[in-house]
């Protein structure tokens, strides 16, 4: 069975993903300014406390390498100015395979991730990942839960790492 991909803006080509990418988040493929746009988008939105650290920055990378993001996009977050960043100017650039995938969301979700990567989740960062969830349309109650999750997964994994004892005391 054939599966139809939307046209992408200016007839751009669509790349595809990692396996990962595709069990987790049901895309195959995205152009190469989607992934780039979502990398700015979590950058401008990690950012909103003044600063991108050195955490956040490294988890951003690894998470976009894990989709499958070539090296010569990952190359250019670092350099971003994110401080000047248009939101919704970034939004309209994320194409993928999927009709029905919305990247805002997903972007909540990475946000939060991303956001707490140096181990704190900022007051000016949970407004900012607010901010961008009402730009999009994403709804209160599900940023909450989004999260939740976020927290729950966290505290799953650290459950993990101290049950194998991968942390030590």
């Amino acid at each position: 069975m054939s599966t139809t991909r939307p046209t992408p803006a200016h007839d751009e080509k669509l790349i595809d993903v990692s396996e990962h990418a595709k069990s987790q988040y049901g895309i195959s493929a995205a152009t190469a300014t989607a992934m780039r746009n979502y990398g700015y988008a979590l950058l401008a939105i990690a950012g909103a406390d003044g600063k991108v650290s050195p955490a956040e920055l490294r988890w951003l990378v690894d998470h976009q390498r894990t989709f499958g993001v070539p090296e010569e996009i990952l190359a250019q977050y670092p350099t971003f100015d994110y401080k000047t960043a248009d939101l919704n100017k970034l939004l309209s650039g994320i194409v993928t395979d999927v009709k029905t995938w919305s990247a805002a969301p997903n972007l909540v979700y990475h946000a939060t991730q991303m956001c707490g990567a140096d181990g704190v989740y900022a007051g000016k960062e949970k407004r900012k990942v607010m901010e961008a969830a009402k730009a999009m349309r994403v709804a209160d109650d599900m940023v909450l839960t989004i999260q939740a999750l976020v927290e729950m997964e966290a505290a799953s994994g650290k459950m993990r790492r101290a049950l194998f004892h991968v942390d030590t005391l």
